[in-house]
C-alpha cells in the first residue's frame, strides 16, 4: 500500500500543534511541513485551509483535518499501533475509554492552573495556583498513573495519553528552571505525586516529545509574552 501524502501546517512553538508532531513521530509517517507564523495575520492561502486560522491543520490524501485532538486521534485510528488499540480488540474499548478519561482529566481539572500560575500578577497568586495544580494532580491524576511503567497503563512505549498531554508535560518539567514558574512545583510533585512525577519525567525525556521542542527558544518567547501581558 502506498504511503499517504501528508502535509502538516504547524508552528513549533505551539503546544497544540506539537501533539500532531508526536503522533507522526511515533507512527513513523513521512510528511511535508509548512510553518505558520502565528505572530501575524494569517494569509488568505492558509485561511482557505483552516478558516479559524489555528494550527495544526493536516492535509492527508487531499482531505483537510483541523484541531489537534481530532488530528491525533484520527492518525491513531487510521494507522493502528501501540498508541491506541482498536475498539474491537480484547479490552480495546475499555482502554480507549480510560485514555480518554485521563486526557479529559488532565485538561479539565489540572492544566489550567499551569497557565494561570504563569500569568498571575503577584507572587501570592502564583503560589496559590501552584498549590492548586499540585493538589489537583494528587487528587485526580496520581491514582490514574498507579500502573504507569513508565507510560500510561503499564506501557513501555508512548500511548495516546502521552501524545495528547506530552507537549504540556515537557513544558511543566522544563520551564521552571528558566524562572517562568517556581522550581518547587517539581519537588512538590515528586514528594506528593510520585506516580505522576515518574511518568512526567519519562514523557518529558522521550525523543518523540522532544523532537520539535526548542526549550531555550520557547522559554525566551514565553518570558517575553508574559512580560508584555503583565505590563498591560
Amino acid at each position: 500500500m502506498a504511503a499517504p501524502k501528508i502535509k502538516l501546517y504547524t508552528n513549533h512553538g505551539c503546544p497544540w500543534a506539537h501533539r500532531a508532531h508526536i503522533s507522526l513521530a511515533e507512527l513513523q509517517l513521512p510528511f511535508e511541513e509548512e510553518i505558520i507564523d502565528l505572530s501575524v495575520p494569517r494569509t488568505p492561502e492558509y485561511l482557505s485551509v483552516n478558516p479559524r486560522g489555528l494550527v495544526p491543520s493536516l492535509e492527508i490524501d487531499g482531505e483537510i483535518l483541523t484541531e489537534s485532538a481530532i488530528i491525533s486521534n484520527f492518525l491513531a485510528d487510521a494507522f493502528p499501533s501501540h498508541l491506541l488499540p482498536v475498539s474491537n480488540a480484547p479490552g480495546g474499548a475499555l482502554l480507549r475509554a480510560r485514555v480518554a478519561f485521563f486526557v479529559d482529566t488532565f485538561f479539565s481539572k489540572v492544566n489550567g492552573n499551569f497557565f494561570k500560575a504563569q500569568s498571575a500578577k503577584t507572587d501570592e497568586e502564583v503560589e496559590s495556583f501552584i498549590k492548586e495544580y499540585v493538589d489537583t494532580v494528587v487528587r485526580e491524576l496520581e491514582p490514574l498513573l498507579s500502573t504507569a511503567a513508565p507510560f500510561f497503563n503499564g506501557s513501555d512505549k508512548l500511548t495516546q495519553a502521552e501524545v495528547l498531554t506530552g507537549s504540556f508535560v515537557v513544558r511543566l518539567f522544563t520551564l521552571p528552571k528558566h524562572g517562568i514558574l517556581p522550581e518547587h512545583i517539581l519537588s512538590d510533585l515528586s514528594a506528593k505525586a510520585p506516580n505522576f512525577y515518574r511518568w512526567g519525567q519519562a514523557v518529558s525525556k522521550h525523543p518523540s516529545v522532544l523532537g520539535i521542542y526548542d526549550e531555550e527558544k520557547i522559554a525566551a518567547r514565553t518570558k517575553e509574552r508574559l512580560a508584555k501581558a503583565r505590563a498591560t
